[in-house]
């Protein structure tokens, strides 16, 4: 006959082998998945023709002679686009300043006023990252000064209270975050604007307007 303590002492044998067991079966899986190559990353999404939405805010300013009768001013553009390919876009766009003619004008004689406009063109891009990238914009448009009859003729420029082509290039910098539909960016335009050269006899003049401001881009 077997004693009680024989039989317990044989069951803590087995229970220890059982526990060994098991310890070596679980070491032998872990490194086996140890030694299992990564699943890989799955390929990213085609690229798609897409609108995109692009606003931005920031300040206008005026050089030649413009500049000695308006400040600089704050500034709102937002733009339209349909991306063909991922480094061209046709673009379609409206904007809006605010400034006054306090430069040439005190007060009380200063007047404030609107300039507002809207343009078409294409947006060039390049894309060195799939993170960061670069971009240029010629366009072409027509702007004009939402100001009373004349306020501005009085100071020699009344070609500007009307609708008047103008010529830009603009160009900027983007950060795409990792949501695909946006990126942040910085972007500066210089334009030629006909309709704010003064038109003072004998007086020459070479009517520049530029604009700088932070964009967010939206791409559906």
């Amino acid at each position: 006959m077997w004693s009680l303590p024989a039989i317990v002492l044989m069951e803590e044998k087995a229970v220890a082998v059982d526990l060994q067991k098991d310890t070596k079966s679980e070491e032998t899986a872990t490194g086996a998945e140890a030694n299992t190559a990564p699943p890989e990353a799955p390929p990213p999404p085609p690229y798609k023709k897409t609108l995109v939405i692009d606003s931005s805010i920031g300040a206008m300013t005026f050089l030649g002679e413009f500049g000695k009768v308006a400040p600089p001013g704050p500034y709102l553009r937002t733009s339209l686009g349909y991306e063909f390919l991922k480094w061209l876009m046709v673009v379609g766009e409206g904007e809006l300043a605010f400034t006054d003619t306090s430069e040439r004008e005190a007060p009380p004689r200063t007047r404030a006023f609107s300039i507002y406009g809207f343009g078409a063109g294409a947006r060039f891009t390049i894309r060195f990252t799939d993170r960061f990238g670069i971009f240029a914009q010629p366009t072409v448009g027509f702007m004009k000064a939402d100001v009373g009859r004349n306020a501005l003729g009085n100071v020699g420029f009344k070609d500007a209270e009307k609708f008047g082509t103008y010529l830009s290039g603009r160009i900027g910098v983007e950060w795409y975050q990792l949501d695909r539909h946006f990126a942040l960016g910085v972007n500066f335009a210089g334009r030629l604007a006909q309709g704010f050269k003064i038109t003072r006899v004998g007086t020459s003049d070479t009517p520049l307007i530029g604009d700088a401001g932070v964009s967010l881009r939206y791409a559906f």
